[in-house]
């Protein structure tokens, strides 16, 4: 990777992304290789080696099991971008041929409430065009025999474009080609953001290294730091750092199957991992919005409350070893699309 420089080379950009992980770098690719625009884009990083960031700590999966029609079309446009990135990025000598683990999300309901609201998704799913299944506890029992269905009364599952992508890949090569298409990335970091006299648009940014540089428009992409953010432009979004615990291990009796990315009522969730590995995620019982930096584990979690869980869920699972743990900070309580909000305030995306 080419090491970014500290300072920009320019006063004023048209276009300034705080934030340069998967979803900045998203936002500098699209903008820069759209033929309408034309115009300069500053790519603020704090951090190159991105140790700390989600996109770095994300388990990388895709689902097209969404509530509303908007969010299963962005996933299946996802899928498509994924499978056909070379394509897309117009390289096929640079950019590597991708593909999706299709072990699809398994969602399990054991009560009469959820089972009813994974008929109504399912609807929306199908008029979409996923391929969203549901399947009775006997169906769930023939397909995969390890789950203990006892308590469960409905699943649904879908098995097209539904599963593990290589998202550093996509990150890697939309962070290359935006830098390809003369967009600029600096190691660097907003620490004040300000606004014009009457106080209705921003107007420029500060930097850490002291430099205020303008700017037409401004992304904010900074994941969990993203209502500190814009806290800075004056504006409140409800988005609220959280904890969200991943653990990998090995069983004892390995499954002689793929393991779908199984939802359990309990909130836990476990898929396959490759290499004869598991992953399971989750989060504590209690589950407050934490700082940003803070990266402390619960180290009793997997012992206390996660392990129990799937071991009743999947018998196999009664004796495991090799778990380790990791954290990714997710933002949370938010919704994905600002659908029927207002997007832009104060020039801010």
């Amino acid at each position: 990777m080419k090491k970014f420089e500290k300072n920009p080379k320019r006063s004023a950009y048209d276009v300034i992304i705080i934030g340069g992980a998967i979803m900045g770098s998203s936002a500098a690719w699209f903008l820069s290789q759209n033929p309408d625009f034309n115009g300069s884009i500053l790519v603020v990083e704090k951090d190159q080696k991105y140790e700390f960031c989600s996109t770095a700590h994300t388990t990388s999966c895709m689902r097209q099991q969404f509530s509303t029609k908007l969010n299963v079309q962005i996933s299946q446009f996802a899928a498509d971008f994924v499978l056909n990135l070379q394509e897309y990025m117009v390289d096929k000598i640079k950019i590597p041929k991708l593909k999706i683990n299709s072990f699809g999300y398994m969602y399990l309901a054991d009560d009469v409430s959820f089972a009813e609201t994974l008929k109504d998704n399912q609807k929306i799913q199908i008029e979409a065009g996923a391929a969203t299944e549901l399947l009775s506890p006997t169906e769930i029992k023939s397909r995969y025999p390890f789950y203990n269905v006892e308590d469960i009364i409905l699943g649904s599952i879908n098995l097209v474009n539904e599963g593990y992508w290589d998202s550093m890949t996509v990150f890697d090569c939309w962070r290359t080609k935006a830098q390809e298409n003369g967009v600029e990335y600096i190691e660097n970091q907003v620490v004040d953001i300000i606004k014009n006299k009457s106080g209705d648009r921003i107007k420029s940014i500060k930097l850490r290294s002291g430099e205020f540089i303008a700017g037409e428009n401004f992304v904010n992409a900074s994941g969990p730091r993203a209502a500190f953010t814009s806290k800075m432009a004056g504006i409140d979004i409800p988005v609220e750092p959280r904890k969200r615990y991943s653990w990998i291990f090995k069983a004892e009796k390995p499954l002689d199957r793929q393991l779908p990315l199984t939802i359990d009522p309990s909130g836990i969730h476990v898929r396959e991992n490759g290499g004869g590995t598991y992953q399971a995620g989750g989060h504590g019982v209690e589950d407050p919005a934490v700082d940003f930096d803070d990266f402390s584990m619960d180290h009793d979690l997997w012992e206390e409350k996660v392990w129990p869980i799937l071991a009743h869920r999947i018998p196999n699972f009664e004796s495991t070893y090799g778990a380790y743990q990791t954290l990714d900070m997710t933002p949370f309580h938010y919704e994905r699309l600002l659908k029927g909000k207002r997007l832009i305030e104060k020039a801010v995306i």
